[in-house]
């Protein structure tokens, strides 16, 4: 039985929505600046074989496929050891981008059986995750 898990969080970056935009659509250069990010090999002009791995011992393996890489809405439907979507939408503000992140998915296999006993640990290592994702983004948008 699938195991689901919904994220949300609300960032802000100190660099142009432009910037912003190119580094969150540019998937294949994601482990220049995203730690949590491995791997990664393009399979299409919209279709990307990911491998991340936050601080648990456990590598997820996924495939991204582009839904809207059309700012504002940057958005992926996610396949293989986690189902469902990602999305950011952005918006500029005064001093930067505006970043808002929603994300839906399903866990299968052994990532729902643990579920099941360490949901609070699987949602913190998603949050180091995304952690990773901020910090790492922030520096590469503001380098361009």
């Amino acid at each position: 039985m699938p195991a689901s898990y919904s994220f949300s969080s609300s960032w802000h970056v100190a660099a142009p929505l432009a910037e912003v935009a190119a580094a969150v659509a540019d998937l294949e250069h994601y482990p220049e600046w995203w730690p949590q990010v491995r791997a990664v090999a393009k399979l299409g002009p919209d279709r990307a074989w990911v491998r991340c791995r936050s601080v648990l011992p456990y590598t997820l393996d996924l495939v991204l496929d582009a839904v809207s890489r059309t700012p504002p809405v940057l958005e992926v439907a996610i396949s293989g050891d986690l189902t469902g979507f990602a999305r950011f939408v952005l918006e500029p503000s005064a001093d930067g981008t505006r970043l808002e992140f929603r994300q839906d998915v399903e866990a299968r296999g052994r990532l729902a059986l643990a579920s099941y006993v360490a949901r609070p640990v699987l949602t913190w290592n998603h949050a180091r995750m995304m952690a990773g994702c901020r910090a790492g983004l922030a520096r590469r948008a503001c380098v361009g």
